[in-house]
């Protein structure tokens, strides 16, 4: 009777099912196959996706049961097949085929709210969710027909959300039976994020239920909660493997659906231009056509969360657009994570010119709650006017519902800037394969060592005991002494901190400006230190973010310009000891003097402990900057070389 597949498992029990239900259940071949080897088959492949995930079958109790299934249950939704949403195998009580279903819970709706409402709520769900991913209505079909005689298994059809179906007379495809069932684990594992929005909703206030408006951004963020960027472009950086791309897609997933505001583009070598990226006017049709790109679509798609949620959007005296509003309101409105895998594949100088040079004319103006945001345009005007079929350009970037009309036309006269909730994360790899940063380009972005900041742990792949904080837009431009904490109440902290390492700096190509203490002001406003300790925390991130990566070169570079040659200090082996690194590390040990020594003295700002009660989810780590300037001076005397980059 073993069967080597998954598909010849289920073609054995499909055709031998109607016969063996005319026979005694109790220890019947059948029943046993499909709860041992049947429901291995699909767990097997289920762990291989998530392996705290339940798996169940189920061919009745007692007496066989019409409809028989295996039942995939995700623990932070629903342990028990009488209640949530999940995915089901479910069989025709004729044998004649099976659909892979993904399914609501019917008992316990029905027991609370009645058939009648239960069957309402359903419905609302099924709709709620195919409309929050968009791509999973295209998956499969929406009703089914499970040729069911009894009331439990007619319930199963109509509590359906999406479905597909095999026929049992067609031979079985093994890869399309494993590729369907990964597809729709994925599209399940989204539905976590809005959960918590469906199981809000109120169905038994009122004859007619009660169904609290759909808000367009399901999950309602609240500043507290997350760790605000100081900018919206980030660099991450590590050796392939360590879950660089990961980490962006998961970030997105917290706030919102990987669907809405989530989107991979993998950078090409042979870009070399912006229209790479945010697309270009063609004329080869004969007339003006904007060719456009899934990056400036998803552009378009931040926006249209700006848009609906209401936020005046009007023309400035400098002729920009401004987005007005107020911190409420702005907690309605989700990160949207562009992630660009391997980035540094093409020059970035290159292709991300116009990103660049638009990025940093972003303001942001705050009286009291209230505030005004204002960007550069990334699509100018002048596209607007050439395009010859303008109806065309604004439903490739979905504007082309009534709604949009005034917005539409704004962007049409102005332009179309930054989106304010937009996040870059760029992964890279720096080997030779790949192309360098110029500091230009790192003087624009939050350089992540991946490694350091988010470090493997292979003693917990399994049961991890650290989890990422959650990420967010920053919404702060230039630093201000009303933003800043007590701590750091008039920002002189902060200012000396950065003459002292300026002071080291002084005289090289990696002396900081303006930009740099506008951002590290900003860095301790977003983070709000409440001691010295997370204050110098602040810097010490900063320094890895921010400073260290611009710096890189060889002896004669690395050596103080303003020593004399006799102060030229050799080591014994001759190696040059006395270098920009050296002095640097001698000046932090004095700024950093709370955290520099001790080896878990300094909170960790972007990680925290997976600690069940909550009351305590601080990390204690080592200071960042005091290990990396080792590494570089010792790679250094190593290699003659040295920079930042892993």
């Amino acid at each position: 009777m073993t069967q080597n597949t998954l598909a010849q498992q289920l073609t054995y029990f499909t055709s031998n099912w109607v016969q063996a239900t005319q026979e005694p259940f109790s220890g019947h071949n059948l029943a046993q196959f499909f709860r041992n080897e049947v429901q291995n088959s699909v767990a097997s492949l289920v762990h291989m996706f998530n392996p705290s995930y339940l798996v169940k079958a189920s061919v009745g109790a007692g007496n066989w049961a019409n409809i028989p299934w295996i039942s995939i249950l995700n623990p932070n939704l629903t342990d028990s097949t009488q209640d949530g949403i999940y995915p089901v195998y479910l069989f025709r009580a004729d044998g004649s085929g099976f659909y892979l279903s993904l399914n609501q819970g019917t008992t316990v709706p029905t027991q609370t709210l009645g058939k009648t409402k239960a069957e309402h709520r359903a419905n609302y769900i099924q709709q709620y969710v195919l409309a929050h991913l968009p791509q999973l209505s295209n998956w499969g079909q929406q009703t089914i027909d499970l040729r069911a005689t009894t009331s439990l298994g007619k319930s199963y059809e109509s509590y359906n959300i999406i479905a597909k179906y095999y026929d049992a007379h067609t031979e079985l495809s093994e890869d399309k039976l494993k590729n369907d069932l990964s597809e729709l684990l994925g599209f399940y594992q989204e539905i976590e994020t809005i959960y918590q929005y469906i199981e809000s909703l109120d169905f038994d206030s009122s004859e007619q239920p009660a169904i609290k408006e759909t808000p367009k951004n399901y999950k309602n963020i609240s500043f507290n909660n997350l760790t605000q960027l100081s900018k919206p472009f980030l660099l991450l950086a590590g050796i392939s493997g360590t879950g660089k791309t990961r980490f962006v897609r998961e970030q997105a997933k917290v706030t919102g659906s990987l669907s809405e505001t989530y989107c991979l583009t993998s950078v090409r070598p042979d870009w070399h231009e912006p229209s790479d990226l945010l697309g270009y006017i063609s004329r080869l049709s004969g007339h003006a056509q904007y060719v456009t790109t899934d990056v400036l679509k998803f552009i378009a798609k931040a926006w249209h969360a700006i848009i609906d949620a209401d936020l005046d959007i009007v023309v400035d005296q400098d002729n920009r657009l401004s987005v007005l509003g107020n911190k409420e309101e702005l907690e309605q409105i989700r990160p949207y994570w562009l992630c660009l895998d391997e980035m540094n594949l093409a020059p970035v100088e290159q292709y991300f010119a116009d990103y660049l040079s638009i990025l940093e004319t972003r303001e942001w103006q705050w009286t009291d709650d209230e505030f005004q945001y204002r960007c550069d345009a990334i699509l100018k005007p002048t596209v607007f006017n050439q395009v010859a079929n303008i109806a065309e350009l604004r439903q490739e970037l979905g504007f082309e519902d009534g709604i949009y009309d005034e917005v539409w036309a704004l962007f049409c006269q102005h332009g179309m800037s930054l989106p304010f909730n937009l996040i870059v994360a760029g992964t890279v790899n720096m080997d030779e394969t790949t192309h360098g940063f110029s500091r230009k380009v790192i003087d624009r972005a939050l350089s992540f060592d991946f490694g350091d900041f988010f470090p493997n742990d292979f003693d917990h792949f399994f049961n991890p005991v650290v989890q990422h904080k959650t990420l967010s837009y920053p919404i702060y431009s230039h630093a201000s002494p009303s933003d800043l904490p007590t701590i750091d109440s008039t920002g002189q902290k902060s200012i000396a901190f950065l003459k002292a390492v300026n002071h080291v700096l002084d005289n090289t190509p990696f002396k900081l400006a303006f930009r740099a203490l506008n951002e590290l002001l900003l860095s301790v406003i977003s983070t709000n230190p409440t001691s010295d300790v997370e204050l110098q925390a602040v810097w010490d991130d900063f320094l890895m973010c921010k400073v260290l990566p611009r710096i890189d070169g060889d002896h004669d570079k690395l050596m103080l310009i303003q020593q004399s040659n006799d102060s030229n200090q050799l080591s014994a082996d001759g190696i040059l000891s006395d270098t920009l690194l050296t002095e640097l590390s001698t000046v932090l040990k004095r700024s950093l003097s709370e955290i520099w020594d001790e080896p878990e003295a300094r909170p960790d700002l972007y990680r925290q402990a997976v600690n069940d009660n909550q009351n305590d989810t601080r990390i204690g780590i080592a200071c960042r900057s005091k290990a990396k300037l080792e590494w570089m001076q010792q790679r250094l005397q190593r290699s003659g070389f040295t920079n930042f980059w892993p």
